[in-house]
């Protein structure tokens, strides 16, 4: 199973970023960019890639503790970046270093549950909207228009552990599809 640790905002945060996203989608060049659906939007903690069911008792195990050990923390969408010329995300403000002790406590969680998280990188915050495929899109455009986004705070409450399908169709802009394994309250 291709697993994710992640954090789900609420329906009235993804409201909010719909919002503004459909005005990005209408600027020049925004038919060039992959853009990914608001169901599918997420903070990514820990990509955990493919994963043996044999793995999956210890996972969980190690990911509910690993929740218990974390409070709820405040956080809000707000701004954005990109990662070089290829991802388009929004950015987030409030708790973020306890959401980067999540992430770590997500990461360790499945190295402790003997599955390899090489090509581990510094956590940064971010809910990817759109992926370039063009070779030549300039992304400022898209960046300056999250720069002065800010979404009502909201409380993560819960670490999710996220399954993800690859589109399988061979239709071009098929999005993966997400889906909530398991999910573990923090602090309790």
């Amino acid at each position: 199973m291709r697993l994710f640790a992640a954090v789900v905002p609420p329906e009235a945060a993804v409201d909010e970023l719909d919002a503004r996203v459909r005005r990005l989608r209408a600027l020049p060049g925004a038919g060039r960019l992959r853009w990914t659906g608001r169901a599918g939007w997420h903070f990514t903690l820990a990509f955990y890639g493919e994963v043996p069911d044999t793995a999956l008792p210890d996972l969980h195990e190690r990911l509910a503790r690993a929740a218990r050990r974390h409070e709820p923390l405040p956080l809000r969408l707000k701004g954005g970046g990109r990662f070089a010329d290829r991802v388009v995300w929004a950015g987030a403000e409030g708790g973020l270093p306890a959401l980067r002790r999540l992430a770590d406590s997500a990461t360790a969680a499945a190295r402790r549950a003997g599955i390899e998280m090489s090509g581990h990188r510094a956590y940064t915050p971010h809910l990817t909207v759109a992926r370039n495929r063009a070779e030549a899109l300039d992304l400022t455009p898209f960046v300056e228009g999250l720069a002065d986004f800010e979404g009502g705070p909201w409380t993560v409450r819960e670490l999710a552990l996220v399954r993800s399908r690859l589109p399988a169709s061979g239709v071009a802009g098929e999005q993966p599809r997400y889906e909530t394994v398991a999910a573990w309250p923090l602090g309790h």
